[in-house]
């Protein structure tokens, strides 16, 4: 995958979040809920791009790193909203997939670059 289609990937990750959040009914504890999940799963996007810019490879690592952070915990929150009965797993299912997809997508991404890391830098 390049990283303009991975770009277009965790974009649509961080818009679909926010349709998500914004068409839930919520008390106060659900609200807590889906303004960390907003914060998280909208950070994936940004933080990809941000990626993208660095200005090494190592800078590049410190970035994504950030990204696969940010996409376990959005997965969390996820998780949490089904558990605690705020929404219906269903409604959510396939931005957990999403998330667990990207997320797999950034680790292999981040074991690959460390690996190139390690043999360029004995």
């Amino acid at each position: 995958m390049t990283k303009e289609e991975m770009q277009k990937r965790t974009k649509s990750f961080s818009v679909r979040i926010v349709k998500m959040v914004r068409t839930l009914d919520y008390d106060f504890a659900g609200k807590i809920l889906l303004a960390q999940i907003l914060r998280s799963g909208t950070s994936v996007g940004s933080n990809y791009r941000a990626a993208c810019l660095a200005k090494s490879t190592k800078d590049f690592i410190n970035k994504l790193k950030i990204v696969e952070e940010e996409l376990d915990e959005t997965v969390f929150w996820l998780e949490v909203l089904v558990e605690a009965e705020i929404v219906k797993e269903s409604k959510v299912k396939s931005l957990m997939q999403e998330g667990n997809e990207l997320f797999k997508i950034v680790t292999r991404s981040l074991k690959t670059l460390r690996a190139k890391q390690a043999k360029s830098n004995p």
